[in-house]
């Protein structure tokens, strides 16, 4: 079993079905958005007493599962 599948969860309750960190409201997406600004993990946890080191693995495994699965989002060169 990855780690995500323990720690992340979509509940169509909680921020519209999105997928959050369990236990929280912080969805995928907006810790994504936050790391690729450039904060630091380190920082991100300070930001957020409630979540983990492992919850933030648990995110970028989530997102890069969901990316293998996806059709390139890039324009193909020509």
């Amino acid at each position: 079993m990855k780690l995500y599948q323990e720690r992340i969860s979509a509940d169509p309750r909680i921020m519209l079905g999105k997928p959050c960190v369990k236990g929280t409201r912080l969805t995928v997406a907006l810790l994504l958005d936050i790391l690729g600004e450039g904060i630091d993990p380190g920082e991100l946890l300070e930001m957020y007493p409630r979540l983990t080191m492992l919850d933030i693995q648990a995110v970028i495994q989530y997102a890069a599962a969901v990316i293998s699965e996806e059709d390139d989002l890039l324009p193909q060169a020509a």
